[in-house]
């Protein structure tokens, strides 16, 4: 199984904070963990094996956990773990730094020298929730010395390549059951990348990136902004180069990638907007024509036209078959009343 999530409820309440302890010694690596919710420690830890790096997925109430020399001398991976926090807080102190970390931030830290952290779990004894990336030290393409410099820093995970990042992780996390193993292994050589790219931008080192985890960043920036631009008519191939200060040849080439154009990726990504909008019962008195000119297409016939090469039909045919007329208004055994043939009219933007 490609992602197997564990749950402290598999077991009997005064049985969970064992359980939990023994997980994380074991597949993580050895700590101290205290806790004030021993009695009945509500958790859960999902693992999943990306090939080139392991990623697990947390939540769990708050706690502190405390990694000894000796506990190292008993067993170290020897891996970075940089965490994502979901939801909630947590403070982390490493090489003589320490940081307080809110949702949406970044932290990293080494198997490989002590360490102390505290789940704060926010307000009350919400749960703290986070994803985990495990990379392995040997081969990591920035020099040890460079990056402990970062241990146990904020890093913001909202914006630029954070946001990225982020956003890659909670998709691979979302998407995994329905990965094949050799997608799952693409993804962790593109969270390996990522990750890489993110970490040299905090240390000003990027001429030690080697050019494939460069040019991966740089895709997933101009993905990002493609995605966050679809409704803004000008969004063209040379709005994305400019935007990103490259040339347009150089971004059809790196568009090589992802086996599809730079404007067949914008209208793809459009035109499923429009699709999903067009079956939305809050947007039934919107007209067709300006759900298309709201995802960014010019004109109703080119909109038309490109939702039916898509989908086989138009945009007024797939908003009929997927917005039924209310059933105060269903049609009577003599056929539908008058009002019932408006709404259905009104639904279907006048086509």
């Amino acid at each position: 199984m490609a992602y197997t999530v564990l749950h402290s409820t598999s077991v009997p309440p005064e049985q969970r904070f064992d359980w939990w302890c023994e997980l994380i010694n074991r597949d993580v690596a050895p700590v101290r963990i205290q806790s004030r919710h021993t009695s009945d420690f509500l958790a859960d830890a999902g693992a999943l094996d990306l090939g080139a790096v392991q990623l697990t997925t947390m939540s769990f109430p708050p706690i502190r956990s405390l990694r000894t020399p000796a506990l190292i001398r008993q067993s170290d991976p020897e891996d970075y773990e940089l965490a994502l926090i979901l939801d909630s807080e947590m403070w982390i102190s490493q090489s003589w730094q320490e940081s307080r970390l809110s949702t949406g931030d970044f932290a990293l830290w080494s198997t490989s020298l002590p360490y102390e952290g505290q789940g704060l779990g926010g307000t009350g004894d919400a749960l703290l929730r986070g994803i985990v990336l495990h990379l392995p030290r040997s081969g990591f393409p920035l020099p040890s010395g460079r990056v402990n410099a970062i241990l146990a820093r904020a890093m913001a995970g909202g914006t630029g390549a954070g946001g990225v990042l982020a956003a890659f992780l909670r998709s691979v996390v979302e998407q995994a059951p329905s990965l094949e193993r050799t997608e799952l292994e693409r993804m962790g050589t593109a969270a390996w990348e990522l990750t890489a790219a993110f970490l040299a931008h905090h240390l000003g080192a990027h001429d030690r990136l080697p050019p494939e985890a460069r040019s991966r960043m740089l895709l997933a920036r101009i993905n990002a902004f493609i995605e966050d631009n679809l409704a803004q008519p000008g969004l063209s191939p040379a709005a994305v180069a400019a935007h990103h200060g490259i040339s347009i040849r150089t971004l059809h080439y790196l568009f090589r990638q992802q086996q599809e154009t730079v404007a067949a990726t914008i209208r793809r990504r459009r035109l499923a907007r429009c699709h999903l909008a067009l079956s939305d019962p809050a947007l039934c008195a919107l007209p067709v024509h300006a759900i298309g000119a709201r995802w960014g297409f010019a004109d109703s016939v080119t909109f038309s036209r490109s939702f039916r090469s898509a989908y086989g039909i138009t945009p007024g045919e797939h908003r009929r078959a997927t917005l039924p007329v209310p059933a105060a208004h269903a049609p009577a055994p003599d056929g539908p009343t008058p009002s019932a043939r408006r709404i259905k009219k009104d639904c279907a933007g006048g086509q």
